[in-house]
């Protein structure tokens, strides 16, 4: 008898489990907009994943987003266990600010960094859009203290100041990719941005030379961007040999260690 008992009380668990991991796409999908995006993009992302041997829908993913050449990318996996693989590569509109990090409010500056998505808003002004939690610990140590900016996101309507704008059918693609994560129990979803894709010549190319004629303007900020991006390449190399994410940790004075 005690044995059946458990039995109903584990398969009663299991099911409050599923009906939790259910309720916030259902949730989602109450939203005219996100209704919308999974009436009209799902049955098209089953077919891309299908035909790149993924599983849809992904249980992890990972977002990588690069300043100058204008791209985020998905990467997905089904298994903690599992090396992410690339679903996709997005166009980035357009670019506010230049290279460096985000360091106060109005400065135009897309934030450098290790971020994860802090909120889904299927009411956004930006068609749809993905919060990030700038400013993050390393943020909050180097940017301004009393108003460093915030409300970055990740979002729609292909115009921006400050954020990462895509256009209105990305966004529906990248926020059902990011809504299904979430529902299957990813709850923090990582996002790293960097100035530059590390691995394109042409890129790093730029980027020495911006920061050698930004140096003089202003010698010891373009010194800390250079710190902060020394730090970034790093991440950025390891996941290129891993396709795993580092451990990454901020130390006392906002450095991002590995």
């Amino acid at each position: 008898m005690k044995q059946v008992v458990l039995a109903v009380l584990i398969l009663l668990g299991i099911g409050k489990v599923q009906a939790q991991q259910q309720s916030f796409l259902d949730n989602q999908k109450m939203f005219p907009k996100v209704g919308y995006a999974y009436r009209d993009k799902e049955e098209q992302l089953k077919e891309e994943f299908k035909k790149k041997g993924l599983t849809y829908p992904a249980k992890y993913i990972f977002l990588r987003s690069f300043k100058l050449d204008s791209e985020l990318e998905i990467w997905v996996k089904n298994s903690i266990s599992d090396t992410f693989q690339l679903f996709k590569s997005y166009r980035v509109c357009t670019l506010s600010g230049k290279m460096g990090p985000k360091r106060k409010e109005g400065d135009r500056q897309v934030p450098e960094g290790f971020y994860y998505i802090n909120d889904f808003n299927p009411n956004s002004n930006y068609h749809l859009s993905l919060g990030i939690n700038y400013p993050n610990f390393a943020d909050k140590i180097l940017s301004d203290p009393k108003k460093p900016g915030g409300e970055i996101y990740i979002h729609g309507s292909c115009l921006t100041i400050g954020c990462i704008p895509l256009t209105d059918d990305f966004i529906e693609e990248v926020y059902i990719l990011a809504v299904n994560a979430k529902n299957l129990g990813q709850d923090f979803i990582p996002v790293h941005v960097f100035p530059v894709k590390f691995g394109n010549v042409r890129s790093m190319d730029y980027l020495n030379n911006f920061a050698m004629r930004e140096k003089e303007k202003d010698k010891d900020s373009t010194a800390t961007a250079e710190k902060l991006w020394a730090d970034l390449k790093g991440a950025y190399d390891y996941f290129e040999a891993h396709h795993k994410l580092p451990v990454i940790l901020v130390d006392e004075k906002g450095k991002y260690i590995m």
